[in-house]
């Protein structure tokens, strides 16, 4: 472990969200709500809808039970990422940074790098095809005009973390109240629903719904996420002593808990809704979001349908866009102690996810945008061990996190979704290389 002193993580609102001890319940405990509901933009970004409009559309219901299991291995290991920030004082890139040798900590920052970029990339592509569905922009231009969101994001940060977090909200409120009135036009058959949650072998053992379920997990439980939990969790000025930081763990976890409660349901909304308008029609082929879009009006007989359909996706690509930045930046400042202006790492993550998208998009069009959308996804999952396995190993190293370290029920669940992830990863590469 390195001598020097760790800076806080996020320095310049570290500690700036007061904590009341006094006062109603509500208000004591309302301060700790709002870093979930951030993490929980990453598990809805516009990469989800591509996967989820797949699944939906070819198999019905059935990878229901996919994005169930991933919200509740979302649920735990976001749980650990607030323990980790809470009780070790330090982010999950400053950990790695700490405690493993300087390769493998440059090692695990690269792969960092590529997810968050894997990441953006979905969330232009998202982005730019909103704005073509909803002004006619067509799906280049849209890609470039996507790089100006760096001006939206300076503009939040001016007035606090606490109003960022608002904003963030109120987007995510867009985001489902546009789901839920998609939900009660398409009218899905509830049993079959129900059903849909159940996990059968099939999803296993057919390789095109284990790459679409991978893809899933991908967009579900975010690598980039772990890091930024245990970062923004700092951001609360909670007592810095054991009973401070037992209450701190106790209601940031019911905050991440609540949040991707509702990650879950727009998730589930948008592969039934996918299942109950397309699959129940014999349209197995929809997977483009562009499709979807002008397939919804005629098939659910309101052009509000479509209209919605669209606003929610732009409200998802804008709220993604300022976590996978406040992300990009714990992670440069954890690995390398390197702090750049939030400006300029915005430019420099904004143009290496632009320029594959400009390529693809004017070699390919719409369908090669769409299945770009979905790797992007698969490779977020790929990465996705390399987050988790040092995230479980800090919060369960007692030396580190003291009496917050991990029991050992909880170590032992957190290590077998560990193994479920990663052998899930090993059958997809396995099956695309043989």
């Amino acid at each position: 472990m390195s001598s020097q002193p760790l800076a806080p993580s996020l320095p310049e609102v570290h500690g700036t969200v007061e904590v009341h001890t006094t006062g109603s319940r509500w208000r004591r405990v309302g301060a700790f709500f709002g870093p979930g509901y951030l993490v929980a933009v990453g598990y809805m970004d516009p990469g989800n809808w591509a996967t989820d409009i797949a699944g939906g559309s070819a198999f019905g219901y059935a990878l229901l039970s996919v994005i169930l299991l991933s919200n509740l291995m979302a649920m735990l290991l976001q749980a650990l990422s607030a323990r980790l920030g809470i009780a070790a004082g330090m982010d999950l890139a400053q950990a790695c940074r700490a405690n493993y040798s300087k390769p493998v900590a440059l090692a695990l920052w690269v792969l960092c790098e590529i997810a968050i970029i894997a990441c953006d990339l979905a969330e232009v592509l998202g982005t730019a095809i909103a704005l073509k569905l909803l002004f006619g922009i067509p799906l280049t231009a849209g890609v470039v005009i996507t790089a100006l969101d760096v001006f939206l994001i300076l503009a939040l940060q001016r007035y606090g973390f606490r109003k960022l977090e608002a904003f963030i909200i109120a987007l995510l409120a867009i985001i489902a109240g546009c789901f839920a009135f998609e939900l009660i036009l398409s009218q899905p058959y509830m049993p079959d629903v129900l059903r849909g949650l159940v996990p059968t072998p099939e999803i296993v053992t057919d390789p095109t719904k284990l790459y679409i379920a991978i893809g899933i997990l991908g967009a579900t439980v975010m690598p980039h996420n772990l890091y930024l939990h245990s970062s923004i969790v700092q951001t609360r000025a909670f007592e810095r002593d054991d009973a401070g930081k037992a209450n701190a763990i106790r209601w940031a976890t019911v905050d991440s808990t609540v949040a991707l409660g509702l990650a879950f349901f727009i998730n589930a909304a948008i592969l039934i809704l996918a299942a109950s308008t397309f699959h129940v029609a014999g349209r197995t082929d929809v997977a483009e979001i562009d499709e979807a879009y002008r397939l919804l009006a005629p098939m659910l007989g309101t052009g509000l349908a479509s209209i919605l359909f669209g606003v929610a996706l732009l409200a998802s690509g804008q709220n993604s866009t300022v976590t996978g930045t406040l992300a990009g930046q714990i992670v440069m400042e954890g690995f390398l102690r390197l702090k750049l202006p939030f400006w300029l790492r915005r430019i420099i993550t904004r143009g290496l996810a632009i320029i594959p998208a400009v390529i693809v998009v004017a070699a390919a069009g719409d369908s090669g945008a769409t299945q770009l959308l979905i790797l992007s996804q698969v490779i977020l999952s790929l990465q996705l061990p390399f987050a988790i396995v040092p995230l479980v190993r800090f919060t369960s190293d007692r030396k580190l996190m003291g009496r917050f370290a991990s029991p050992a029920w909880l170590k032992s669940v957190a290590w077998v979704v560990a193994a479920v992830i990663i052998a899930l990863n090993v059958t997809l590469l396995a099956g695309m290389v043989l």
